[in-house]
């Protein structure tokens, strides 16, 4: 285990620095147009293990594998008519396609967490795609923090969380979309396995047809269906439109707060200030924090899933 974290730039220098430390299997935070992720070499079984171990995950809980490009995406997974469709209009993005897992993909087995299918994407900021390049090979990587807890959208997010346990992080600045990615099941009919930064109905117009909901009594088949995830240490309670005292209040629309996501009622901008805004609020001490209603519609969907599962009792 590391006793120091560097924080790298991102540049030519922290990019090789970077990729030597995973070709070493060890574990470097990287920023995507989501949120940061904390990852390692795909195929080194004992890298793979201590990402479980630096954020406490379980370990039934399976990995997004990042890769540049959909064509090295079907070197790990079996690919379809429908995963190119949804490739070639959403990747580079926000998007991550569970498809069937290759015989001889050559992938630690954590990462799947013994399915048969392999959650992978191709994400679209200048830092990810520059580090899977100088690494030149796939990258698991979950959000870089103590699993449960708020994902991060910054380099001081990560260091908050993870400093001394991870190796390095490349600070990439605050991520743009704010919410993880849309998880797309392609393993048979299209099923939507976790709202994300790709909304649903860009999903349905791409495809020509309906995208089936997951039931959330189903197993876990991907990663974020953890009842309980994505929370503050203050308690957090939904569909307020006031605070109760010792609350801090994240306002929305209409409703102010301490912070709003956005006085316009723009999701986008929602979405990008979501767990900034959250982080920032539980930094307060406040005993529980109030949240405003937010529409499920668009990229609503994806923040109220985060913000359900953040007001979720706790194990």
């Amino acid at each position: 285990m590391p006793n120091a974290t560097e924080v790298l730039q991102a540049d030519a220098r922290g990019f090789d620095r970077a990729a030597a430390i995973w070709r070493d299997g060890g574990l470097v935070a990287f920023p995507t147009e989501t949120v940061y992720g904390l990852g390692a070499d795909a195929r080194d079984d004992a890298a793979v293990a201590r990402i479980f171990e630096a954020k406490g995950r379980p370990r039934f809980n399976p990995l997004i594998v990042h890769v540049e490009s959909a064509a090295r995406a079907r070197d790990f997974a079996e690919w379809s008519d429908a995963a190119e469709i949804v490739a070639s209009a959403f990747w580079p993005g926000p998007l991550t396609l569970v498809l069937p897992l290759r015989e001889g993909a050559g992938l630690s087995p954590l990462v799947t967490a013994g399915l048969p299918t392999l959650a992978v994407r191709v994400p679209a900021h200048p830092v990810a795609r520059a580090l899977l390049t100088a690494f030149g090979g796939p990258v698991a990587a979950p959000s870089a923090n103590p699993s449960g807890r708020i994902s991060p959208t910054e380099a001081a997010h990560v260091m908050a969380g993870l400093a001394g346990r991870i190796a390095a992080v490349v600070d990439g600045g605050a991520c743009p979309v704010g919410v993880e990615s849309t998880i797309l099941g392609l393993a048979g009919v299209p099923v939507l396995l976790r709202p994300g930064g790709v909304p649903v109905e860009a999903l349905e117009a791409a495809l020509g047809g309906p995208v089936a909901r997951r039931d959330e009594a189903d197993a876990l088949s991907a990663p974020g269906q953890m009842g309980s995830h994505y929370a503050p240490g203050a308690r957090v309670r939904l569909g307020a439109v006031e605070r109760r005292p010792g609350e801090a209040m994240l306002g929305f629309g209409a409703v102010a707060g301490d912070l709003t996501l956005s006085e316009t009622g723009d999701l986008v901008e929602a979405a990008a200030n979501l767990f900034h805004h959250l982080h920032a609020l539980d930094a307060t001490g406040a005993v529980g924090i109030a949240v405003a209603p937010i529409p499920e519609r668009g990229l609503g969907r994806a923040i109220n899933d985060r913000l359900r599962r953040a007001a979720a009792p706790r194990a």
